[in-house]
């Protein structure tokens, strides 16, 4: 039992290791607004027409979430020293 607990436990450790990898290396991942294709959201009567998502700014990416927490916890810590 403790065996299945400890693979577990490096697993998540695992995940998390490679996640903050993956936020320091790449910031920048897919939006994934529904209906949102490289910045565009399409009309549904309409398939030509189309508008910028609000999410992204029309880009097609969004900053991560691991992204944002570390520049938010960055910006309480330059705050905090001054």
């Amino acid at each position: 039992m403790t065996t299945l607990a400890l693979l577990v436990v490096l697993g998540i450790l695992g995940y998390a290791a490679f996640y903050i990898m993956m936020c320091a290396i790449s910031p920048w991942g897919v939006c994934k607004r529904r209906r949102c294709t490289n910045g565009r959201i399409y009309s549904r009567v309409f398939r030509k027409t189309f508008r910028e998502c609000p999410r992204c700014n029309g880009t097609g990416r969004r900053v991560r979430v691991g992204r944002r927490i570390y520049e938010y916890l960055r910006s309480e810590h330059k705050a905090g020293t001054r």
